[in-house]
């Protein structure tokens, strides 16, 4: 940034700011209380003129995410952006004309008009003009290649924006470097939270760029009419992919939500055991023990010891909810198991040798829950055990899956608690006009 600072009531003699580097930068109150940190930048693209900047989207109160006009931001200096104090607290949507620049513009290929050649958009600069309107007056841009033998591969320029064509455009593939970036170190919970920001076409592509194992975490936490949008846009193949990364509960859950037709056709593409074990889930009905578990939770033989169960919670894709128990059962032991022996807690395997059988260690001392019971039925014995996990046992007592605390709450919370504020209060300010 180049002495990047907006005083109200006075035109900086330099004030051109690079948005790259504005994202997870701290906002400021006057009296210097953070309020939140820059997440995106809203630019208005039109077909005359400079794109226009309105305001920042900011994340507060961990993973909400609201509006910030412009018009209330009195200083951006390097690390800090200084606002009036007031701040809109209700969660940021996306209108049909805004564009956000790190979310669909960083990335984007476009076409030089004059005629050298296409370029990728890797930083935006916004500036004020006279009547300190913040406007995109630069983008900052990388060549792929010119030229037969590609002389100038990887050569950057500075242009301005009515220098290209293709900037208000996403019919060509967007790629999704910076983006991804910003999302490295997210908890599935708050990629899906991103996820959920952008339009559905940039989902797209953002998913085109994850494994199937991170993109499976994401869609998990999404809520079902994104997560059945998210699904049916991707390829089949993709889907199915995805779909056998998911756990099983989740998994039925949104195959339930498909269209019947789309749902059998991804069933088929889907590994069999997988498949299986989905088609076998979607047999219960939702609110029972049976539509609310899981069919890979962790399952140990009584001879095993408690160092295998401490390898296998230690295991990534193990949610922890599931991870704080193991239930001992004799072959097989995929569900539906052999019968059913017990639980043995972490806790108490902790205090084991590691070369002790876990089927000496089993607590016996549970209430059977069969997949006809009712969430009322396994939330009371969840809360009266103190337990993250309950077995789910047929009449012949085989364990067929497990209940997770989790996946209990989802099913108790309203449908739309992803998207509803901590706080409920009136809101401070409306959205700036300039959108």
């Amino acid at each position: 940034m180049e002495n990047n600072v907006t005083r109200a009531g006075a035109r900086p003699t330099s004030s051109r700011v690079f948005v790259a580097r504005l994202v997870d930068t701290t906002v400021f109150d006057p009296i210097g209380d953070p309020v939140g940190k820059v997440h995106d930048v809203i630019v208005l693209i039109r077909m005359r003129g400079d794109p226009r900047a309105v305001g920042f989207v900011i994340d507060v109160s961990g993973r909400r995410r609201v509006f910030l006009p412009l018009s209330r931001v009195t200083a951006i200096n390097p690390g800090q952006v200084i606002t009036t104090g007031l701040v809109n607290i209700r969660r940021f949507e996306q209108r049909k004309a805004e564009t956000l620049v790190v979310g669909e513009l960083l990335d984007r290929v476009v076409t030089l008009r004059d005629g050298s050649g296409r370029v990728t958009i890797r930083d935006v600069a916004i500036e004020p003009d006279r009547n300190k309107d913040w406007k995109v007056t630069r983008l900052f841009v990388q060549r792929a290649s010119s030229g037969p033998l590609g002389l100038r591969r990887g050569e950057t320029l500075m242009v301005r924006p009515e220098e290209v064509s293709g900037l208000a455009s996403g019919a060509d593939r967007q790629g999704a470097t910076a983006l991804l970036a910003t999302m490295e170190d997210l908890k599935p919970a708050d990629l899906a939270d991103v996820l959920s920001d952008l339009p559905l076409a940039r989902q797209v592509e953002v998913a085109a760029e994850l494994d199937d194992a991170r993109l499976a975490d994401a869609v998990e936490e999404l809520s079902d009419d994104e997560a059945v949008s998210l699904i049916s846009a991707l390829s089949t193949a993709r889907a199915a992919d995805v779909l056998d990364a998911m756990e099983p509960d989740d998994a039925a859950d949104l195959v339930g939500e498909l269209p019947q037709a789309k749902a059998a056709e991804l069933l088929d593409l889907m590994q069999p055991d997988e498949a299986e074990d989905v088609r076998r889930l979607m047999t219960y009905a939702e609110y029972t023990a049976g539509g609310l578990m899981t069919t890979e939770p962790i399952i140990l033989p009584p001879e095993a010891n408690v160092a295998t169960f401490l390898a296998q919670a230690r295991k990534a894709q193990v949610p922890p909810a599931l991870a704080a128990v193991a239930f001992v059962c004799r072959p097989p032991l995929e569900a539906p198991t052999g019968r059913f022996l017990g639980m043995v807690h972490l806790q108490r395997a902790l205090r084991e040798r590691p070369q002790r059988m876990v089927g000496s260690i089993v607590d016996t001392a549970l209430d059977r829950v069969h997949p006809a019971d009712s969430i009322g039925t396994v939330t009371r014995l969840l809360a009266t055990y103190n337990l993250t996990a309950l077995p789910v046992l047929d009449e012949a007592g085989r364990l067929v899956g497990a209940v997770s605390v989790d996946d209990v709450l989802d099913h108790l919370m309203p449908d739309d608690w992803r998207e509803a504020d901590d706080e409920i209060t009136d809101e401070m300010i409306e959205r700036s006009a300039n959108a």
